[in-house]
C-alpha cells in the first residue's frame, strides 16, 4: 500500500528575522505564512523564543486565526510558553530546547534529565487541545522518553546530517532511519527537520514512515532569488520526489527478499 504523502511544514521564522532588524511592520510573517500556504505549505511553522529576537506574540495570535492550515508553535518548556499556548490553542506544539546565545537550535531536547516537567508539559498542552511534539535527537533512549512523557509525536534533529559529508552522513542517515523505525513501533508520528536544504532533503524524504518535514532557513534564503511561492513549491517537489524514491527502494528490497529466500 503506498504511504500518506509527506507532509511539508515551512518554517517562517527568518521573516521575522528580517523584520526586526529594522523594528519596521515589513515583512510580515502572517502574509509570508499564507503566500506558502498557496504554494503548497501543508502547515506554518513558528519558534517564539524568550528573547522575542524574531517571531512575536502578535504573529502568533494572528496566525492562529487566518491559517487555512494549521500552526505548529515551536517553544521552550516554560510556564510563560505553556500558559500562551494554552490560551492560543494551536494545533500543534514542539518543545524544544532553548539557549539565549545560540544562533538557532543547537541539539534536540533532553527527554531524559527533564522528564517530570516535559511529562507536565504534554498533559496540560493535550488537555488544550494540541497536539505535542518533542524535538529529539534520533537516540534511542529519548524516543523512550518521548514515548513515556506521552507525546504523540518526536521530530527527529536532522542537523548532524545536515552537516555531515561522505561515510559520516550515511551513517547520520542510518541513525534516522533506525529512530524513525523506532519510534513508529511505539506508535509515535515521526517528522523531522533541522538544516534540511535543497541538496539533503531528498535523502530524508526516502526515510520510511516519516509524517512531515519543517523547513525554513533554506526556503526563506532561496525565496530570495525565486520567491517564497516558488521556493516552497520546489522544496515540496523534492521532499515528494524523495519519498517516492524511498517507497519504490523498499518495494525493490521486499522483492529482492522474497525472491531469494534465505
Amino acid at each position: 500500500m503506498h504511504p500518506p504523502r509527506l507532509l511539508l511544514g515551512v518554517n517562517i521564522d527568518h521573516i521575522a528575522t528580517l523584520r526586526q532588524a529594522r523594528g519596521t511592520r515589513y515583512p510580515d510573517p502572517v502574509q509570508a505564512a499564507l503566500l506558502a500556504e498557496e504554494a503548497g505549505a501543508d502547515g506554518i511553522t513558528v519558534h517564539l523564543r524568550e528573547d522575542r529576537r524574531h517571531i512575536q506574540e502578535r504573529d502568533v495570535r494572528l496566525l492562529a486565526e487566518v491559517l487555512n492550515t494549521r500552526m505548529n508553535l515551536e517553544m521552550a518548556v516554560t510556564e510563560e510558553m505553556i500558559a500562551l499556548a494554552e490560551a492560543v490553542r494551536p494545533a500543534h506544539v514542539c518543545l524544544v530546547p532553548e539557549k539565549r546565545e545560540e544562533l538557532t537550535t543547537e541539539g534536540g531536547l533532553d527527554v531524559v534529565s527533564g522528564f517530570e516537567a516535559i511529562q507536565a508539559a504534554c498533559q496540560r498542552l493535550a488537555e488544550a487541545g494540541c497536539e505535542v511534539s518533542l524535538f529529539i535527537d534520533p537516540v534511542p533512549e529519548q524516543i523512550e522518553a518521548a514515548a513515556e512523557a506521552g507525546a504523540a509525536v518526536v521530530e527527529l534533529h536532522t542537523g548532524a546530517y545536515a552537516e555531515a559529508t561522505g561515510e559520516a552522513a550515511a551513517r547520520e542517515h542510518a541513525r534516522l532511519a533506525a529512530a524513525a523505525e523506532m519510534a513508529l513501533e511505539l506508535g509515535l508520528t515521526v517528522n523531522a527537520g533541522h538544516g534540511l536544504n535543497y541538496h539533503n532533503v531528498e535523502a530524508i524524504a526516502a526515510i520510511p514512515g516519516l509524517h512531515e518535514l519543517n523547513i525554513g532557513h533554506a526556503i526563506i534564503a532561496r525565496a530570495l532569488f525565486v520567491g517564497l511561492k516558488e521556493a516552497v513549491a520546489e522544496m515540496k517537489r523534492l521532499a515528494i520526489a524523495g519519498q517516492e524514491a524511498g517507497f519504490v527502494a523498499a518495494l525493490e528490497a521486499h522483492d529482492h527478499d522474497h525472491d531469494h529466500p534465505h
